[in-house]
């Protein structure tokens, strides 16, 4: 049984991370990313999103899948003779189901925190993916790319405090909403789960990525075969609610789900040339965008804690890839 060989791995994956296209495709994702919670703030209606969120990640995991098919068609080929085996697509089940796992785990920690609190503390799923990517994958990084990782999670608590919703009480006095932050203990655990498992499917997904010498459009169709399969039997099993698969839809949730299937695409493209740690850069800078967007299209106030979430990253970045 042969697989599917790309020669020079390792010379494409360098042309990759240093040439021009590769700047673009991070700020494209920057910029997708930063996007995604301003649209869907411009879709509400009467404060409550009109349409059913599981239709619309089966939507985005089936525009992957189709995507992945027509590049696999048109410019990947596989060799004459190449036959594949189901070891190759097995593994790809796993991402599937501990992101289907994550969604749903989202849900049950509501009841044991304020949003406000999982907003905060949900940073810490940066410490646990690069925990897991130098353990797992046995990435050495040295005491200043920590201390630039450990920057990049407080810069994310920043910008996530300085986000709380205001509330005007009168008398033009206004406070932050969810200042006294609560979670339980079952709370905590949950958070912990939650940040675990995100780290080891970004970690596992890198790691399956580029273990297999195959076409990234191969792999992204076997990892999207999965993703539609586990959302959609998601949204049948009742995920969606009483809203019908399409109803609500507006021209600005086609343009999310085109968005996001997008950069879904791109971050294949980073977890294959790139790293995790380019991923959560590329997350956290996302950060800056969706502030921008926020105060120019919501209105929303930018707060000096704000602008320090902004120099942590910038300082972030400078220590983590000077090394």
């Amino acid at each position: 049984m042969r697989m599917i060989v790309i020669p020079n791995v390792r010379s494409q994956r360098r042309r990759w991370t240093s040439g021009v296209g590769w700047g673009l495709l991070l700020t494209l994702s920057v910029l997708i990313y930063g996007s995604h919670a301003p649209l869907i703030a411009l879709t509400k209606v009467d404060g409550q999103v009109p349409f059913s969120s599981s239709s619309c990640v089966v939507l985005i995991e089936l525009a992957k899948l189709l995507t992945s098919l027509a590049l696999l068609v048109t410019r990947d080929q596989p060799a004459p003779g190449v036959s594949m085996s189901w070891r190759h697509v097995v593994p790809y089940a796993l991402p599937a189901l501990l992101y289907a796992f994550n969604n749903n785990l989202v849900v049950l920690m509501q009841t044991h925190m304020d949003p406000s609190t999982f907003q905060v503390l949900g940073n810490l799923k940066i410490a646990s993916t690069a925990l897991l990517y130098s353990s797992c994958l046995g990435k050495r990084l040295s005491p200043t790319q920590w201390l630039a990782l450990g920057l990049l999670m407080g810069a994310g608590v920043c910008h996530s405090y300085s986000s709380l919703e205001l509330e005007d009480r009168g008398m033009g006095e206004e406070v932050i909403l969810g200042t006294h932050l609560h979670i339980s203990a079952w709370g905590i655990l949950l958070l912990l789960t939650y940040c675990l498992i995100s780290g080891l499917a970004a970690v596992y997904t890198e790691l399956i990525l580029k273990s297999q010498r195959l076409p990234l459009s191969l792999q992204n169709l076997f990892l999207y075969i999965f993703g539609v399969a586990v959302n959609g039997a998601a949204h049948l099993s009742g995920a969606g609610g009483d809203r019908g698969f399409l109803e609500g839809y507006s021209a600005a949730v086609w343009v999310i789900v085109a968005g996001q299937a997008a950069n879904g695409l791109l971050m294949s493209v980073v977890m294959k040339h790139g790293s995790n740690i380019t991923r959560l850069f590329v997350i956290s800078c996302s950060m800056l965008v969706n502030a921008a967007l926020s105060w120019a299209l919501l209105g929303l106030q930018i707060t000096p804690v704000f602008m320090l979430a902004v120099l942590m990253i910038g300082l972030a970045a400078h220590l983590y890839y000077k090394t």
